[in-house]
């Protein structure tokens, strides 16, 4: 094995870990913020987890957070709570750097 197949498995290895790392970044992320939005929309208990684990989905079946964006966005809006996407969207980077900590953290 030469110096240069050495080199590519190390960045393919590395490529892996940070891909998975962002994968369940962003899947405790949504729970996060699924979590907070199930508080405001007054669900609490089984009824908030299920609402959380129903957001990691949507970001699985159709990635990127702008899906979980939308879904928030309608479901806080068909109660009529007013949170602009500017605002969701800042809570979500902040969910994000949690996620990130206790994962890092080993949590």
């Amino acid at each position: 094995m030469t110096t240069f197949d050495q080199r590519e498995r190390a960045f393919e290895k590395k490529f892996a870990q940070d891909e998975e790392l962002r994968f369940r970044a962003n899947a405790r992320r949504n729970r996060f913020f699924g979590l907070w939005a199930a508080k405001k929309l007054g669900l609490f208990g089984p009824e908030a987890e299920s609402y959380a684990r129903a957001l990691v989905t949507t970001d699985v079946d159709k990635p990127g957070s702008d899906s979980v964006l939308e879904k928030v966005g309608a479901d806080l809006r068909s109660k009529g709570i007013a949170e602009s996407s500017d605002q969701i969207r800042r809570l979500m980077e902040e969910f994000m750097v949690q996620a990130v900590a206790e994962i890092q953290a080993g949590k």
